[in-house]
């Protein structure tokens, strides 16, 4: 790679930018909650959670000191990340753990970024971080499921203006606050079906503690995340919710 491309890369990278207008902020919050509770889109979004829950599994698994073995995603939206180490203790409670937490995490993150005019910079990041997760991908639909999202992010990062790319870095901020927690209801949702096999039942058999109770707080982390989030996009928001 040219070292004039890599240097274009790391100054846009690390470009500042003036924050999202408010028309911006709410324009952006009404996409995403559109998207995130109507059926027919939230389909086709729940791929990107999805794909950020597998990599906070990932991700924690090899700060954990844990070896990354595979991540799947698979096209009814579910995805699969395995990692070899012991079988229990803090670290396989903590990648256990990190998948419902990630996308709030990440939508925190997001948010701030965005608010402080480091929008561009996110996506250069998650760009970033999507192509070191495509080497972990152990599936076709999970590699073209990658390859699409990280397409995207190439369009948007070197060819839309910034003021653009703020708008999708806000947008991107919107979706993961709001589609972390309809990802909670789901869970609650398919335990109440039967289902067995999900991270609070696998952190119940580590830890002891009643799934049940690790759904629940699953959910009061990423509503109080999305709560937060919106505040810092849409300063007073909660303020004026409590009010």
């Amino acid at each position: 790679m040219p070292v004039d491309l890599l240097v274009d890369i790391w100054g846009r990278a690390t470009s500042t930018h003036p924050a999202p207008s408010s028309a911006t902020v709410w324009a952006t919050a009404a996409v995403a909650a559109v998207a995130v509770g109507w059926r027919p889109v939230w389909r086709v979004v729940r791929h990107a959670v999805t794909l950020v829950h597998e990599a906070g599994h990932a991700g924690v698994a090899v700060l954990t000191g844990r070896r990354l073995a595979g991540i799947r995603l698979h096209s009814d939206t579910s995805g699969l990340t395995t990692s070899v180490g012991r079988p229990r203790g803090p670290g396989m409670v903590a990648t256990a753990a990190a998948g419902y937490l990630a996308p709030a995490g990440l939508g925190l993150l997001a948010a701030w970024a965005t608010a402080h005019g480091r929008g561009v910079g996110l996506l250069w990041g998650l760009l970033g971080v999507v192509v070191v997760l495509a080497v972990g991908v152990r599936n076709l639909f999970g590699l073209w499921s990658v390859l699409v999202t990280a397409a995207a992010l190439v369009v948007v990062t070197w060819w839309v203006p910034p003021v653009g790319q703020t708008a999708v870095a806000c947008a991107v901020s919107w979706l993961l606050l709001l589609g972390a927690p309809r990802t909670v209801v789901e869970l609650a949702r398919t335990r109440r079906r039967g289902a067995r096999t999900s991270d609070a039942d696998a952190l119940a058999r580590l830890t002891h503690v009643p799934a049940a109770l690790w759904v629940a707080a699953f959910g009061i982390v990423t509503v109080g995340a999305a709560a937060l989030g919106g505040s810092v996009l849409a300063p007073g928001l909660l303020g004026g919710v409590v009010g």
